[in-house]
C-alpha cells in the first residue's frame, strides 16, 4: 500500500477524532473496567487496592480478609455472586451466610445489581489471574482511548475500527487474553510511545508518560 496514501489517511481520520479538540469517539468500557470503578469505592478499604487483603479499614477494624488473588481462582461465578450478596446457601461450606472469614463482610444484595455484581466479578478475575499490574490509572485510560485508539483499534479494543477497515489492515486486538499475556507493560509503553511498523503512529509528542501508562492499564481491562 503507498506509504503517502497512509498518511493522508492518518492526518485525515486523526483531525475527525480530534486530536488536541474536545471531539471524543464512543466506546464501550469493558465489564472489568466497571468493576474496577466499583471495587475502589467499596472493596479496597478492606481487601487493599491489589486485592490481597488488609486494607486501612480492615487494618482498623482488626480483621482479615480473603485475599482475593487465590481465593477466587476455585470459586465458579455462581458462588462468587453469593459471596457478594449473601444470598443462598454456600454450596462449598453448607453454611447460610456469605461472612465466612469475617463477620464484618458486608451483603451487597440490596446495593448492586446482577449488571454491577457480574462486573465485579471480571475485575476479580483480572486481578487473580493477570500477570500484568495496572500501572497508571484506567480511567484517564478510557478516556485516552475513546479520543485516539477506539478509530484503529474498535471501540471495544477488537481491532475492528474504521481505520483498519479503510486501509485493509488488521490492527492488534487489545480484548484478545492470549496475545495481549505476551506483551509487557514496558513493551506496549514503547509501541504507544514510538510506533510501529507502517500503520501504528508514534504518540511521544502528543501523550504523556503518565498518559502512556494510563491507557496501557485500560488495554489491560479489555483483555480481561
Amino acid at each position: 500500500m503507498n506509504k503517502a496514501y497512509v498518511t493522508v489517511m492518518f492526518a485525515f481520520v486523526m483531525s475527525v477524532i480530534g486530536i488536541g479538540s474536545a471531539v471524543e469517539v464512543g466506546a464501550t468500557p469493558p465489564a472489568a473496567y466497571e468493576g474496577m470503578r466499583l471495587y475502589v469505592s467499596y472493596c479496597q478499604l478492606c481487601h487493599s487496592p491489589s486485592g490481597k487483603g488488609a486494607g486501612p479499614l480492615a487494618k482498623k477494624m482488626g480483621i482479615k480478609p480473603a485475599d482475593l488473588t487465590t481465593t477466587v481462582r476455585s470459586r465458579s461465578d455462581t458462588i462468587l455472586k453469593k459471596i457478594i450478596t449473601g444470598k443462598g446457601r454456600q454450596t462449598i461450606t453448607g453454611r447460610d451466610r456469605h461472612n465466612l472469614i469475617s463477620r464484618a463482610m458486608p451483603e451487597w444484595e440490596k446495593v448492586f445489581d446482577d449488571t454491577q455484581i457480574d462486573a465485579i466479578i471480571a475485575y476479580l478475575r483480572f486481578l487473580s489471574r493477570s500477570n500484568h499490574t495496572l500501572m497508571g490509572d484506567p480511567e484517564v485510560g478510557y478516556k485516552l482511548y475513546k479520543k485516539y485508539c477506539v478509530v484503529c483499534h474498535g471501540e471495544e479494543g477488537g481491532g475492528d475500527g474504521i481505520m483498519g477497515q479503510l486501509l485493509d489492515i488488521q490492527p492488534t486486538d487489545h480484548s484478545n487474553p492470549n496475545e495481549m499475556r505476551e506483551i509487557k507493560n514496558h513493551q506496549l509503553i514503547n509501541i504507544i510511545r514510538t510506533g510501529k511498523g507502517d500503520y501504528m503512529p508514534a504518540w511521544k509528542n502528543i501523550l504523556t508518560r503518565d498518559e502512556m501508562e494510563a491507557l496501557v492499564s485500560y488495554i489491560r481491562l479489555l483483555s480481561n
